[in-house]
């Protein structure tokens, strides 16, 4: 008898495309939709998760994009700590989709937030949109203006300079403000400002809301550069906290699901898009955890190095370029090794301390 069945490859089963196979050694997990290669403007963006993947296409030569560089006189192993070297811009954590297309919105100049500055007990100015990047806050609002001004001309033109937008997925819960609809980064009273329920409000996205968001991006983008194409991934770290009265570990799974939702969505509607299973990598049952770290959140630097590995011998990248021959990096010490959970800016991850 033959069926549809009956001539699918060895992938398409789950006891020869998994359970016959060490979960480190997947095979054909992975077939790039398009080529990569390391002449193409790659830039990055999303939640946590993103920065392993940013500083992979770093360490193994590719053209990175990075619209603001961190200053001469500041010393490389504060560059994250100060938000430089992160993403391609000094944007922060992008967790969300809406907090992705505001953030364009505000570069061209069709968005301007309510809410301007928050303003510590010394008079010190932490910007709501990217509250972690001056780990003391800027001297006041005057600098704190001059700062995001030139910032935002950056990712003005972040579009014009990308062939490939490189997003990770991460949260579907926010903090909004509730003059306007504009999407926090961080809750207010976390990581600065002050909480006021009368201000702002929590809102969970939906499926629809998310997938309407990320189209609009990919409209957004490609209006700006037609030849843009898209990689998306969805982070495999669970929440930190919830604000939505569930189980912690109930809200994480409905928001990844959403969020894996959306990129399968987004894959089958756009040939311009791809999507790599880094979620599946770390967070799927067969991996029985042993890509996390004993706090079941943050993901090893083992497991880390592993998903990279995965996605760059796919798109034959498998080596990291020695430091000579890369066009886009300094000198770096062990240029194969993943970035360490120290090594990570993540406000989210801050809300563990209200837990305690």
């Amino acid at each position: 008898m033959t069926n549809p069945y009956s001539d699918l490859p060895k992938r398409a089963f789950w006891r020869s495309g998994v359970a016959d196979h060490s979960p480190l050694a997947w095979p054909d997990i992975y077939r790039p939709r398009f080529d990569i290669d390391r002449k193409m403007r790659i830039t990055c963006a999303g939640s946590c998760f993103a920065q392993h993947i940013g500083a992979q296409f770093k360490r193994r030569g590719y053209n990175f994009v990075d619209l603001e560089p961190a200053p001469p006189m500041l010393a490389r192993e504060n560059w994250h700590k100060f938000g430089f070297d992160l993403y391609s811009a000094r944007y922060g954590n992008i967790y969300t989709a809406r907090q992705l297309v505001q953030m364009l919105a505000r570069g061209d100049g069709s968005l301007e937030p309510s809410e301007t500055a928050w303003i510590d007990p010394d008079g010190r100015a932490r910007d709501p949109f990217r509250p972690a990047i001056e780990p003391d806050g800027f001297s006041d609002a005057a600098e704190l203006a001059r700062d995001r001004e030139w910032h935002l001309q950056q990712v003005a033109t972040l579009l014009d300079n990308t062939d490939l937008f490189v997003f990770t997925l991460g949260l579907t819960e926010a903090w909004e403000c509730v003059a306007d609809d504009v999407v926090l980064p961080t809750c207010p009273g976390t990581v600065g400002g002050t909480f006021d329920a009368a201000k702002y409000r929590f809102k969970n996205f939906s499926f629809l809301e998310t997938l309407t968001d990320m189209n609009r991006f990919i409209e957004i983008a490609r209006a700006r550069n037609p030849a843009m194409k898209f990689l998306f991934t969805v982070s495999p770290v669970p929440l930190t906290a919830t604000a939505s009265d569930q189980h912690v570990l109930v809200a994480t799974m409905q928001s990844k699901s959403i969020l894996r939702a959306v990129a399968a969505e987004l894959y089958d509607s756009h040939d311009c898009v791809d999507y790599f299973p880094s979620y599946e990598l770390v967070a799927a049952h067969p991996m029985r955890a042993m890509s996390y770290m004993p706090n079941l959140r943050n993901v090893a630097s083992e497991g880390v190095a592993r998903v990279m590995d995965v996605f760059f011998g796919s798109i034959g990248g498998e080596e990291p370029m020695a430091e000579a021959e890369s066009p886009t990096m300094p000198a770096r010490p062990a240029p194969r090794a993943a970035a360490q959970d120290d090594d990570l800016v993540c406000e989210e991850a801050l809300l563990e301390a209200f837990g305690q």
